[in-house]
């Protein structure tokens, strides 16, 4: 697995010096599929939900250092999650969805470009042990790398941390790792 990995990266290393430097840029669009490892905490839980799900984002290049931002995604966090008791927790959803509008800042490093982001977000959470489903306010905070294989091409890693922010106490930490695939265009 290791050999593989680092024979991966190795050719990556090689494209990235042979090609020339695809730099992140004012006007340029960006579209693409990530799929997500999901863990919501919850207050009144001993261990995390976790499960899987996907996102679509889109950036916008309003300059060299600053995009605009917009993602959505659905996670299912806990699949087999019901009401088995009268004393069973009202807290525990199923899925969580969220759609995010915000800007990320972009680190341009040749063809790795790291970024941070602040997105402001509507979440809804539904199933599970909830009577009803829940639209909750609040903000992700991001981070990630992605590493442009062409002009149009790139693919990275990243990781989201959302604050469900009227439900805190009862949601303190949802967490999504995102493997990115993306589209270029427009520069």
């Amino acid at each position: 697995m290791l050999k593989r990995l680092g024979v991966v990266l190795a050719v990556l290393f090689v494209l990235s010096v042979l090609e020339k430097p695809a730099f992140a840029v004012e006007r340029q669009h960006h579209i693409g599929l990530a799929p997500a490892l999901a863990i919501l905490a919850i207050a009144d839980k001993s261990t995390a939900s976790i499960g899987a799900g996907g996102q679509i984002h889109y950036a916008y290049g309003l300059n060299d250092q600053w995009n605009f931002m917009v993602e959505a995604s659905s996670a299912i966090v806990a699949k087999d999650q019901k009401q088995d008791t009268p004393e069973t927790p009202r807290t525990r959803p199923a899925a969580v969805d969220h759609l995010a509008v915000g800007v990320g800042y972009v680190i341009d490093i040749l063809r790795w470009v790291p970024y941070l982001s602040v997105l402001g977000a509507g979440y809804r959470l539904d199933g599970g042990t909830l009577p009803n489903a829940l639209i909750l306010p609040g903000v992700n905070v991001g981070a990630g790398v992605d590493y442009q294989l062409t002009r149009h091409i790139a693919v990275g890693v990243g990781a989201r941390e959302h604050f469900m922010i009227s439900k805190l106490k009862t949601y303190p930490s949802y967490t999504t790792v995102l493997l990115r695939f993306e589209y270029m265009w427009g520069f």
